[in-house]
C-alpha cells in the first residue's frame, strides 16, 4: 500500500479512523508505525493527502491532523474491453488496470472464456482488487466496471457509442503493429507539428482498446470489431499472457499522460 485509503464514513476532519484489518496490519507491521508518525492516507472519491497517528489499539488506529490538500491524479482516457479472464488472473488484472489509472472497464464474454469463470466468487470482489490498485497507484477515484455476458450484442448494440475518438483490438495476426499504428495516427493528427515530441504531446490515442483472454479473440470477434471500427494491431511478434499484455499496451496511455 502506498497510501491508505478511507470511506467519507472514516472522516470527521481534522480527525479520521483506520478500522479494515488488512490496513491495520499493513501499518503494524509493514510500516511498522507508531504514534506521533504520518501516513499518507486519501478519502475514496476525494482528495489525498496526509495524518499524524494519534493512538493505536489492535482494531482501530485513530489519526489526527488529517490534511486533504493533493487531487487524485487523472484518469487515462480510455476504456478498456477485457475477455473475462482466468479468475487468478482477475484479481491481478483489475489491480493492474487501476493502478495505471484506467478509466473505464468492461469485462465481456469471449469465445475462449469458459463459463465457469461467470461463476467465479471472485466477481464479487472486484470492489476489493479495485481499493488495493487504488492504494498501490495512489489514487481515489475507482474505473467504472461492467459485466457483459453477451458479445454479440455488445459490440453491435453499444461499442460504437464508447468510442469517442478510433478504437484498437489488440490481434497476434494483424499485420500492423500498435507502434506503427500510433505513428499514423500521430502523423494524421499532427501535420503542423514535424518535432517528434509535438506528435507525441498532440497525439489523441484511441479511446477504446480491447484485448483478449488467453488466446486472444478468434476470427469471428475480429470481424465484429473491425465493423464498428476497431483497427486490429499486433504488439510483437513474442506470445504474452493477458496480464503482460494489458500491461504493455496500457504503458502507451500512461506515458503519453506524463509528457
Amino acid at each position: 500500500m502506498n497510501c491508505i485509503l478511507l470511506p467519507a464514513t472514516n472522516f470527521s476532519l481534522p480527525f479520521a479512523y483506520i478500522n479494515a484489518p488488512a490496513q491495520i496490519e499493513h501499518i503494524n507491521n509493514v510500516l511498522g508505525a507508531k504514534v506521533g508518525d504520518t501516513l499518507k492516507i486519501g478519502q475514496l472519491g476525494g482528495n489525498l493527502g496526509t495524518a499524524v497517528i494519534n493512538e493505536i489499539v489492535f482494531d482501530n488506529i485513530q489519526l489526527h491532523d488529517v490534511q486533504l490538500d493533493n487531487l487524485p491524479p487523472a484518469k487515462l482516457d480510455v476504456t478498456v474491453i477485457l475477455a473475462l479472464p482466468r479468475p487468478k488472473v482477475l484479481r491481478r488484472l483489475i489491480m493492474d488496470m487501476t493502478a495505471l489509472g484506467v478509466r473505464d472497464i468492461v469485462l465481456i464474454n469471449s469465445y475462449r472464456t469458459q463459463k465457469s469463470y461467470w461463476q467465479s466468487p471472485l466477481l464479487a470482489r472486484l470492489d476489493e482488487f479495485v481499493l488495493e490498485g487504488l492504494q498501490q497507484g495512489v489514487d481515489t477515484i475507482a474505473p467504472h466496471i461492467r459485466l457483459q455476458k453477451r458479445f454479440k450484442p455488445f459490440v453491435e448494440d453499444e461499442l460504437a457509442s464508447l468510442i469517442t475518438h478510433h478504437a484498437i483490438v489488440a490481434h497476434p495476426y494483424s499485420e500492423l503493429s500498435l507502434l506503427s499504428y500510433l505513428q499514423q495516427l500521430a502523423l494524421s493528427q499532427n501535420e503542423d507539428y514535424p518535432i517528434k515530441t509535438n506528435l507525441v504531446k498532440n497525439t489523441v490515442l484511441p479511446s477504446v482498446v480491447c484485448i483478449g483472454a488467453e488466446g486472444g479473440w478468434v476470427d469471428y470477434e475480429i470481424e465484429l470489431f473491425a465493423a464498428q471500427g476497431c483497427r486490429a494491431v499486433n504488439i510483437g511478434t513474442r506470445v504474452l499472457r493477458t496480464e503482460a499484455a494489458v500491461n504493455v499496451i496500457l504503458g502507451h496511455w500512461l506515458l503519453h499522460s506524463s509528457v
